[in-house]
């Protein structure tokens, strides 16, 4: 072949090499992949990453933050009572008045290291470029983990106050047309403060103590918010009907929760209920409660002692209230019909019986009157039942807002009113707490009617150091990071606080 021949020859394979390719390709055709991971698809990743977590912390935001100046405790003195004996102060011609006395009290609140920690490895830092700056995102949520962990201290930390022992059970059965078979029963008791509450459930079981491994391989044994467990108590039924027992205790200062266990008595007895009322209905002789460490639903192996105060944190505003001793006031309700309790009442005119108790108190020995009322959602629903289900004299008006033809439905009580004022009727905010348990109602009061009483702000955190991080020297392939505080609540008037405890649903 001559140079014209080949090259046409040339043309002509690749023409039809071109060809078979093509129809190579339209055979095996692409299709879009049916999972997000896999084939030849793009990934529509939204950046930055959601953080969809509540962050609720409304006592730490409502209170002053103030400087410390050294030393290991806050310390201040209080006029509590003048002319504390109450001396006439009619006098003769010409002669001078009685002497009186006034009762001086002196304070002091240790401070406390609040903190915690969390790393991130090199590769997760390499993994996140271009989407997320992993390291600032830890640091961030630790700050945010460590206000939410600050907003319980603040509500229910206990350094103090040691509850008293779960006391003895009373406990009786009944005949039913359900419940369990003739057997015999024993059940055991123990009271929970606020942290105890909170760390207890069915799946966990109740921790009386455990030792914390800290990230520098320290460790802290921390004591779980329990009382001394009550003895165990024992019955033998002797009917042949199902049965059902009724099991209460006296309530105890200063918790919030109660845990029961039972079984046959000559055997464990397991955790069955978790209570925020003294009282149980028990339908079921087997207990489904589990045992998880530290926790324990084995009430044998409870140890026979108390573990309600926690010394590495400060006192918070349930202990201060439920302190006997600082004047607060403390309202229980009783204990009732077991496992039902006592709810709050309705005085029949759009009140509460209990609230007003509590809120002439405050007036009665005190002249001031509190500002806030915390409560459980459970308590905010109940309230808001009782006060709309007063009689058709009640004081109470509706607003209705037509706009646009719509009318929304549901009514809730924000406010309560207070009777009990220098200045008249006096309007509480009532505010759902996102911690505080169901059976508890807490009195706060950021502002004193006592003139020139030196008193800035009534509570404070007072901080050695406020918030920091603290990023430590790398020594594995890892950015570890501390973010912490320094500090101590101050109340400085504790009658102002107030707590209502053992209040059932209903």
């Amino acid at each position: 072949m001559d140079a014209n021949q080949i090259a046409a020859e040339t043309r002509r394979l690749m023409k039809e090499a071109q060809a078979k390719a093509d129809e190579s390709i339209l055979g095996k055709a692409y299709t879009q992949s049916a999972v997000a991971t896999t084939g030849l698809t793009a990934y529509d990743l939204e950046a930055p990453a959601k953080l969809l977590f509540p962050v609720i912390t409304p006592l730490r935001n409502s209170l002053p933050r103030v400087s410390g100046k050294g030393g290991i405790q806050a310390n201040w003195r209080a006029v509590t009572a003048i002319n504390s004996t109450t001396i006439l102060p009619g006098i003769s011609g010409g002669n001078r008045g009685a002497v009186t006395t006034d009762t001086v009290a002196n304070y002091t609140a240790a401070y406390k290291g609040l903190g915690l920690e969390q790393s991130v490895t090199f590769e997760a830092d390499y993994a996140g470029e271009n989407f997320e700056d992993v390291k600032a995102l830890a640091v961030e949520n630790l700050l945010k983990s460590l206000m939410v962990a600050e907003e319980k201290v603040i509500l229910g930390g206990n350094a103090s106050l040691a509850l008293a022992n779960t006391g003895t059970i009373t406990l009786s059965s009944s005949n039913q047309a359900t419940g369990f078979a003739n057997t015999s029963m024993g059940v055991g008791c123990v009271a929970l403060t606020f942290e105890g509450y909170m760390l207890a459930s069915l799946s966990t079981g109740i921790v009386q103590s455990f030792t914390r491994t800290n990230a520098d391989a320290s460790t802290d044994v921390i004591n779980g918010g329990t009382a001394l467990p009550s003895t165990q108590a024992n019955l033998t039924c002797n009917s042949n009907t199902f049965q059902v027992l009724s099991a209460s205790v006296v309530a105890v200062a200063g918790a919030v929760g109660y845990a029961w266990f039972w079984g046959a008595n000559s055997a464990n007895l397991t955790l069955g209920a978790i209570t925020t009322i003294n009282s149980v209905l028990i339908t079921s002789n087997t207990a489904t409660g589990a045992t998880v460490a530290p926790g324990q639903s084995n009430y044998q192996a409870l140890v026979a002692t108390s573990n309600s105060t926690n010394a590495l944190n400060f006192d918070g505003l349930l202990t201060f209230a439920s302190n006997a001793t600082l004047g607060s006031y403390q309202g229980t309700q009783a204990t009732g019909t077991p496992g039902t309790g006592t709810p709050l009442t309705s005085d029949g005119a759009g009140g509460i019986v209990e609230i007003d108790t509590a809120l002439q108190s405050f007036w009665d020995n005190y002249r001031l009157s509190p500002d806030c009322i915390w409560v459980s959602a459970q308590e905010q629903k109940n309230i808001s039942a009782k006060v709309l289900s007063g009689s058709a004299t009640a004081a109470q008006r509706f607003v209705f807002n037509a706009d646009q033809g719509m009318v929304a439905g549901g009514t809730m009580v924000r406010s309560y009113l207070n009777k009990f004022s220098m200045d008249g009727a006096k309007e509480i905010p009532i505010r759902i707490h996102p911690n505080l348990p169901a059976g508890t109602i807490l009195f706060t009061t950021s502002q004193l009617p006592y003139p020139m009483s030196n008193v800035t702000n009534v509570a404070q955190l007072r901080t050695r150091r406020d918030y920091y991080q603290i990023e430590w020297p790398l020594v594995t392939r890892r950015y570890e990071y501390g973010v912490y505080c320094d500090e101590v609540l101050q109340h400085f008037f504790p009658p102002s606080l107030g707590v209502i405890t053992n209040i059932a649903n209903g």
